[in-house]
């Protein structure tokens, strides 16, 4: 047992040694996902699916909770309605999938090949979608006449298509599973209200379901969403002392009403330019909570998005107790099912304990349960928590209870350890050497002073490949001098290295 247990423990790179490897080792052997023969995509495995199915019913939840509801656009977008919207186009032009034909037919030059067929070619191309305000607001001009008709608060699940170069599973991927809200009003004051809600819906959604704390902020404009007149953000950090934006919210003005000539009449009726939002989150998530909470023994998963949080393992000596701890274990099953818990008794003949053992630490659930005989004997259980590998003997009285507030202790010692780091790794700078050194030997988010120039910023970015993250909401004022540039300035803002 302990051998495999070894075995499969060293299967995995650990942190230390490549933490870019010990990424991948663990969405792989934590079948989460796996490379597709489409360069760039992944194949999100039924665990990781299971995974971002409980993420995304959660926060659809939430959607609908704050007035909002679902519904479906096309995945392709004509050109011209894409080109709409200047500095929405410009800003994802490089990432485009554009479809030009709509037919093959066979090569004449190579048997059992295909062809693109030349005389198939479209009147317009379409570009496939790397984001949908262009195909949305090209529909809320037939949607919105009057006051009568706003607000409009949609959102959609979808997937979108980005043409990356560099790909990384889940981080950083050409094709992605995500939700966008499209959301039409009829004041400046309505729209940057709804982008500030869905911003703090994301931030309670990322703390109290996936267990990570995060930095609720605006971007620079220069890190700002194509299109848009404010990006809010939130900013989480992993362990490697790297940042990843979580989530944004964006307040986009009446750029997209222009763009697309959607107008409404007022109380007063006179016509005005709709005000509009968009906001997003995706299959990025699950990169964040890979890194951010998972050690080298497999991945950690918060119990409330967990696809299984209990698993239950018999142990057996022979075929004589079998049929007792089979009894045993489909009872607890259903305690647990009938109190809401995601169980499995796995009774599959073809594994042993141990090899068990390891593939659910390995897969991060977050409460493993042991029954053999002596213990059905002594009416005990060994129980063991994922999160920090303890074990105890439990009594199988009010064992669901038991198990159903120990969940809920994971789920709130995995933040606490997750808020500890993160904190720790919040460091106040105030000259350039300090802050090369702090991001070379700690890293993690620096407070630093900037002169609010894109130049600056630009010169940092390139020094150091640190980013302004975001300037906290409900920042302090505090005047200072920029770490880089010397000239004054008003507020510090958080910069780190990111992916």
């Amino acid at each position: 047992m302990s051998k495999e247990i070894t075995k499969s423990s060293k299967e995995i790179t650990s942190r230390s040694e490549d933490y870019s490897q010990w990424y991948n080792d663990l969405v792989l052997k934590g079948s989460l996902a796996d490379y597709s023969a489409v360069r760039g995509c992944m194949v999100i495995k039924p665990y990781g699916f299971a995974l971002w199915e409980n993420m995304r019913d959660a926060l659809d939840k939430m959607f609908k909770d704050t007035g909002h509801v679902n519904a479906y656009f096309p995945l392709f977008v004509p050109k011209s309605l894409f080109e709409a919207e200047e500095k929405n186009a410009e800003g994802f032009a490089k990432e485009c999938a554009v479809v030009t034909h709509y037919r093959l037919k066979s090569d004449p030059s190579k048997k059992g090949a295909l062809m693109v067929d030349p005389e198939a070619r479209l009147e317009e191309e379409l570009v496939v979608r790397p984001t949908s305000e262009a195909i949305i607001w090209n529909t809320y001009k037939n949607w919105i006449q009057s006051y009568r008709d706003l607000p409009i608060l949609i959102n959609q699940w979808a997937n979108v298509v980005r043409w990356e170069m560099r790909t990384r599973l889940f981080l950083r991927t050409a094709e992605f599973l995500w939700q966008e809200g499209h959301t039409a009003h009829a004041s400046a004051k309505e729209a940057v209200a709804e982008t500030e809600q869905m911003l703090h819906v994301y931030a309670d959604f990322v703390e109290n379901w996936m267990a990570l704390p995060v930095i609720k902020g605006v971007k620079t404009e220069s890190e700002r969403f194509a299109g848009a007149v404010e990006t809010y953000c939130i900013e989480a950090l992993m362990q490697d002392g790297k940042a990843l934006q979580a989530g944004t919210s964006h307040f986009l003005g009446q750029n997209f009403a222009k763009a697309f000539d959607v107008k409404f009449s007022d109380k007063d009726n006179k016509l005005d330019y709709v005000w509009a939002t968009s906001w997003g989150v995706s299959t990025r998530l699950i990169g964040a909570l890979v890194m951010a909470h998972s050690d080298d023994q497999g991945l950690i998963l918060p119990p409330k998005i967990a696809p299984l949080q209990v698993v239950i393992v018999p142990i057996y000596k022979g075929e004589d107790s079998r049929a007792q701890i089979d009894a045993k274990g489909h009872e607890l099953v259903a305690q647990f099912k009938a109190a809401g818990v995601r169980v499995k008794f796995d009774d599959n003949d073809n594994s042993r304990p141990g090899w068990k053992f390891a593939e659910y630490e390995m897969k991060g659930v977050p409460v493993r349960i042991a029954i053999g005989a002596r213990d059905l004997e002594n009416n005990v259980a060994e129980l063991a928590r994922r999160d920090t590998k303890e074990k105890s003997s439990v009594s199988l009285d009010g064992l669901t209870e038991r198990v159903i507030k120990l969940l809920a202790e994971i789920q709130q010692a995995i933040y606490d350890k997750a808020l500890a780091f993160r904190d720790a790794h919040i460091t106040k700078v105030d000259n350039w050497d300090d802050f090369v050194s702090t991001l070379e030997k700690k890293g993690g988010f620096i407070s630093a002073h900037w002169d609010g120039t894109s130049e600056t910023e630009a010169k940092i970015k390139e020094l150091t490949k640190a980013t302004i993250r975001c300037i906290p909401l409900n920042n302090p004022a505090e005047n200072g001098v920029c770490v880089l540039s010397g000239k004054p300035s008003s507020q510090r803002v958080l910069f780190a290295q990111a992916y």
